[in-house]
Order: structure tokens, then C-alpha cells, then sequence
């Protein structure tokens, strides 16, 4: 059986800046003119990194056991795979009210 990990507040206070640093990245990108599919691409994949780190840290899967973390990437890539096959779904579709 293993132990609790019990993180510091100095460490807390270091991903939390972290994450606010990523923020104002992720808002400043807005602003920055960067060509049209490629603001998204670096705005999502900031949010990557965020979600990434509040994963790791915040709910302290990077010293739980690993077979939590292979959960969590596991119920990730069904969600996409979810999503993925919605989306398909729908390129097939006829329109319920015409015009719309």
C-alpha cells in the first residue's frame, strides 16, 4: 500500500502561477496575429498543458499509482474516439428543416 503524498504550499503556489502564467499566454495569443488555423492550434494546445498540469499535480496523479494515470489517458482517447464517431455521424445526415 502506498502513502499519501501531502505537496507544499510553496509548490502549490508554483503550478497555480503556472497555470495563471498559461492563461495570460493562452488570452495573449488572442492578440498576437497569428494565421487562422494556427491561433487555435496554439490556444488548444496551451490548454493541453494546463489540463495536463492540474491533472498531474492538483489531483496528484503524478505520485499516484500509474494505473490511474493509464485510467485517466484511456477514458481520454474514448471520449475522442466518442466524439470522433459523432462527428462522422453527422457529416451523413440530411437536413430535418430544409434552408436550415
Amino acid at each position: 500500500m502506498q502513502g499519501h503524498h501531502i505537496s507544499s504550499a510553496g509548490f502549490l503556489w508554483t503550478v497555480g502561477t503556472t497555470l495563471l502564467i498559461l492563461t495570460l499566454l493562452t488570452v495573449s495569443v488572442t492578440w498576437i496575429h497569428i494565421p487562422a488555423p494556427f491561433n487555435i492550434i496554439v490556444a488548444i494546445s496551451i490548454a493541453v498543458v494546463k489540463a495536463t498540469t492540474v491533472a498531474l499535480f492538483f489531483m496528484n496523479l503524478w505520485w499516484d499509482t500509474k494505473f490511474n494515470l493509464l485510467l485517466l489517458f484511456t477514458s481520454i482517447v474514448f471520449l475522442g474516439l466518442l466524439i470522433g464517431l459523432t462527428l462522422i455521424d453527422t457529416m451523413f445526415r440530411s437536413d430535418v428543416v430544409p434552408g436550415w
